[in-house]
């Protein structure tokens, strides 16, 4: 019997990306896996059996920082978060490390920072043996900054799929116009500030879902929001439910996501999956998702990004192409991101 561990420690963090991630990647490999293939997961206690009875599982302790008393020997040891500090101190264990991205290396940090960020990564890196990234877009940025030796790597996209609710109809906040919605962590990365200056020729709102942890920066979308004539009709959620999701991105009238620091995006492969006008930066990985069926802000001046809205909603409405842009979606499933993972691990042992 193969022995896999998948490290889900960042699962202690609920509406993240890497929740998301760890949740669809063990759910998928469970379903995959061979009947000589025992999947354990790393996960924190609060969680409890997450994954079901048939998984094993492994309860994480700060203290395994700095030791891991684990008996089981593992054929595998999947770390799938870059600056992860859990590792299996079993030296027969195989490691495949997951880089997501190093956007330490691109936000408003100290030089020390930086560096200390950076040794850890690279720490990580040396101790695997096998590296994945989830964009084109982030092996790039890791080959400038970190050096892979002679280790195999691999593009392994990342999935993306709206759990469906088709009778629901009570979201938790119903707009009164039409409305632009986007979805992640409310900080200055996700960039969504400059989003309020598309309502001033717009009869519409603009939701926002997602954990807001800095104040300063949600005051400075609702002063954006004064500035274009659009003072209440910004709306910040906050976390929100999968059926508000769903609710969200199948009515929408576009989705708008001008992240500038995206290892993949995620809400934007969402937004598709519903044939939706879907807005991005062009920055990091996002022009990976979006193809040639999003529309791309080149930068943020306001005017240009009024434009671009406007002409790509012109487009939408005139070519109707949201079966292309539905059938874009469907290649990035979590069901094909698990078997490229499984190939992996099956090439480690």
């Amino acid at each position: 019997m193969k022995q896999l561990l998948i490290d889900c420690e960042k699962m202690k963090n609920a509406n993240t990306g890497l929740f998301t991630y760890c949740n669809e990647l063990g759910r998928s490999l469970l379903q995959q896996a061979a009947p000589d293939e025992q999947l354990s997961f790393y996960l924190p206690p609060k969680l409890g059996k997450y994954f079901g009875n048939d998984a094993g599982y492994l309860w994480q302790h700060a203290l395994h920082k700095l030791y891991l008393p684990h008996r089981k020997a593992f054929d595998v040891w999947h770390t799938t978060y870059q600056l992860s500090d859990y590792r299996s101190p079993k030296t027969g264990t195989r490691r495949v490390l997951t880089i997501h991205d190093l956007n330490f290396m691109h936000e408003a940090k100290s030089g020390a920072k930086r560096k200390l960020y950076l040794a850890h990564a690279q720490r990580n890196v040396n101790r695997a043996d096998y590296i994945t990234f989830i964009s084109r877009f982030v092996g790039d940025d890791v080959m400038r900054h970190l050096d892979l030796g002679n280790k195999p790597y691999k593009v392994v996209y990342n999935g993306a799929a709206v759990q469906e609710f088709p009778g629901f109809d009570h979201p938790c906040y119903r707009p009164q116009l039409p409305f632009l919605f986007t979805l992640g962590v409310v900080n200055t990365k996700k960039n969504f500030h400059t989003i309020p200056c598309l309502l001033k020729h717009c009869d519409a709102e603009l939701i926002i879902a997602g954990t807001v942890f800095n104040d300063a920066y949600r005051q400075r979308i609702l002063n954006e929001a004064k500035r274009y004539g659009a003072a209440g009709r910004v709306k910040l959620l906050g976390p929100i439910s999968e059926e508000d999701k769903y609710w969200y991105m199948k009515n929408c009238m576009a989705f708008v996501f001008p992240s500038i620091a995206e290892g993949f995006g995620i809400p934007a492969i969402e937004a598709m999956h519903f044939g939706k006008p879907v807005f991005l930066s062009d920055k990091t990985s996002l022009p990976e998702v979006g193809g040639c069926f999003a529309y791309y802000f080149r930068d943020f001046d306001p005017a240009h990004m009024q434009k671009v809205f406007e002409n790509g909603l012109w487009h939408y409405e005139n070519q109707r192409p949201a079966n292309a842009i539905r059938k874009h979606a469907l290649q990035f499933s979590w069901e094909r991101m698990a078997a490229e993972y499984l190939e992996i691990y099956r090439s480690l042992y």
